[in-house]
């Protein structure tokens, strides 16, 4: 679907070597009310990325949320003055 809002969500794992990143069709707002139920809870926090898969991270193991636009792929090496 062309023109369609994504918002990215990197989230920092106790004891995990590299983030969860993940894409989503969701809000900012709502990703950021189930985050903060899930931290309060220490519940599972549940997303669903744009492509309809579970991402499933105890909110009690949840060291950090960012939630942004998404960046896009860079190519090649030049540098952009």
């Amino acid at each position: 679907m062309i023109g369609r809002l994504t918002v990215e969500v990197r989230i920092g794992v106790a004891n995990a070597p590299r983030e969860v990143v993940l894409e989503s069709d969701e809000s900012p707002d709502v990703i950021l009310a189930a985050v903060r139920a899930a931290v309060a809870d220490a519940t599972l926090l549940d997303l669903v990325d744009e492509k309809g898969r579970h991402v499933v991270v105890p909110g009690g193991h949840i060291v950090f949320v960012e939630i942004g636009a998404p960046s896009k792929g860079r190519v090649g090496f030049g540098v952009v003055q």
